[in-house]
């Protein structure tokens, strides 16, 4: 099978030759200039050839043009760090307007999808990151304050969460002309840690659809097929709220965290994505690396399964590791 096959009939359900895998990771500093994120991810790819490319920027990408501004400090993850916000108090939220997506920051990310695309082979399927409208409002205050004024100042925090769900369907339209094939759509605030599901549900819920549904809206006018991959963060996310949107397959902490990943398969009628976790990627050996992708194959009879981690690939996971999980499947 050509990995769009493979993934297409993985995505369906039916058998395939074997279960797709794939890994991404950051790129730290490498991420602030278009150019070399596309380099990065492309030698990435043609190390390791995984059966997708999820390209990951910097989380600033997308808040960059409303005043956010990042510093790399060597987290292992690859993150950076915000130092600087344009959200302070409630009526901050009213300056939080629709954003071109052809310029600034978004417009820089547009050119690393095309770079890549043209960097990377032609079969190998290529996901733009897109962070949900609750998301992008964390990172343009900080601190939980998002969900503080979701409680205490809902009016002028909904106008900014209108104008950044706006925002982000037209980066969205873009990206998928640019060259991506669908998005990693990341649910950061899905979680009881910080939100209540009925929250969730009346305020963000919404958003999220209406992106979900612009992304397929804008797939069918360029005639192309669109991939749509859920990633759920937090220990204690709401799996049934992702498990209903229109999307093909679901990421989410499997290993640690409910539910597992025959549940999830359950629960979700779709593809699901993981097997291991972020610590089995880097503190195990390429023996128990192997081991738990057996085991995730063999768990779902090698169908509608895709083997990665539950969150991005730190970028201190060991070489060998990375090798032993890449060849789990040709096994």
């Amino acid at each position: 099978m050509t990995r769009r096959e493979r993934l297409a009939a993985a995505l369906r359900g039916e058998a395939v030759d074997r279960p797709p895998v794939a890994l991404w990771r950051h790129f730290p500093v490498d991420d602030q200039d278009p150019e070399q994120l596309a380099t990065s991810v492309a030698a990435f790819q043609t190390r390791y050839d995984w059966d997708f490319v999820k390209l990951t920027p910097s989380s600033s990408f997308c808040v960059e043009d409303w005043g956010c501004r990042v510093a790399y400090r060597g987290h292992s993850e690859g993150t950076s760090e915000y130092i600087a916000r344009p959200v302070s108090v409630a009526a901050d939220w009213r300056r939080i307007e629709p954003l071109d997506p052809h310029t600034g920051a978004l417009g820089a990310h547009l050119v690393a999808i095309r770079r890549t695309r043209e960097l990377i082979d032609p079969d190998v399927p290529l996901l733009a990151t897109v962070f949900s409208p609750i998301s992008q409002a964390k990172n343009l205050i900080g601190g939980g304050m998002d969900i503080v004024h979701l409680r205490r100042h809902r009016s002028d925090l909904l106008a900014a969460l209108e104008a950044i769900a706006e925002t982000t369907v037209r980066f969205v339209a873009a990206a998928l002309q640019a060259g991506a094939d669908g998005i990693f759509y990341a649910m950061q605030r899905c979680t009881a840690d910080v939100i209540s599901e009925t929250e969730y549900r009346e305020v963000c819920r919404p958003l999220d659809l209406r992106i979900l549904e612009a992304a397929h809206a804008a797939s069918a006018a360029q005639g192309k097929p669109l991939f749509i991959l859920l990633h759920l963060h937090g220990l204690h996310s709401y799996f049934d709220i992702a498990a209903e949107y229109p999307a093909q397959a679901l990421n989410w902490h499997d290993r640690d965290t409910g539910p597992d990943l025959v549940e999830g398969a359950r629960r979700f009628p779709g593809m699901v994505v993981g097997g291991l976790s972020q610590r089995d990627i880097v503190e195990g050996s390429p023996a128990t690396v192997q081991s738990l992708a057996q085991q995730a194959i063999e768990a779902l009879g090698g169908r509608r399964v895709c083997l990665s981690t539950g969150c991005v690939m730190p970028t201190t996971a060991p070489w060998g590791n990375i090798r032993a999980l890449r060849a789990a499947v040709d096994q």
